[in-house]
This record gives structure tokens, C-alpha cells and sequence, in this order.
């Protein structure tokens, strides 16, 4: 027989500005959630970012040495990267096609 488990939920109240509020409501509106799961959400991730940030990695030493060679070692063939093709922003012909200039 499957044995139910009582999940305890504790309360948490916060004093927003409006603003905060309305932003709030605009982005969990977005994603279709209420207001209460979407603040839940993101401050569960915000608390597993700034906990994976403080955690050490472990790895072999093996594997260190892998992770190493690929940090100091000169780029292959095939990780070479080439630049487009094209002039920066505010360079002559850049809005060709608007026919817009920069100054």
C-alpha cells in the first residue's frame, strides 16, 4: 500500500513596492503561472545559483588533468574562430539598406 507523505508548506510574506509587483505579475502572467509559484521559482533558483557558486568541484585527478589541457592548450583546427565578414557599427555602408548613416 503506497504511503502518503505530509508535505509541510510554511508561510512567507513580503512588502513589495507596486512597481515590483506589477513586474512580477507581468512575467508570471508570461509563463502562464500565478504570482506565488513564479516568485517560488525564482527564488529557488536565485538560492541554487548562489549555493552552486560556494560549492567545490570535485573531479579525479585525471580528469583535472583533461579539464586543464583543455584551458591552456593552443586552440585545434577546428576551434579556430573567423570573423564576419561585415563592418562594425558605424562604419560606411552599414545601414545600407536603410540608407541610415551614424554621425
Amino acid at each position: 500500500m503506497a504511503r502518503s507523505v505530509e508535505r509541510k508548506e510554511h508561510p512567507l510574506s513580503m512588502r513589495l513596492p507596486e512597481t515590483d509587483i506589477a513586474i512580477i505579475d507581468r512575467a508570471a502572467a508570461l509563463r502562464g503561472r500565478s504570482r506565488t509559484d513564479f516568485v517560488r521559482d525564482a527564488a529557488v533558483r536565485a538560492a541554487e545559483d548562489v549555493l552552486m557558486e560556494t560549492a567545490p568541484i570535485r573531479m579525479s585527478p585525471s580528469g583535472f588533468k583533461a579539464f586543464m589541457a583543455t584551458r591552456t592548450g593552443c586552440p585545434g583546427a577546428g576551434n579556430s574562430r573567423t570573423l564576419p565578414a561585415r563592418g562594425a557599427m558605424g562604419e560606411q555602408g552599414v545601414f545600407k539598406r536603410s540608407g541610415r548613416r551614424l554621425a
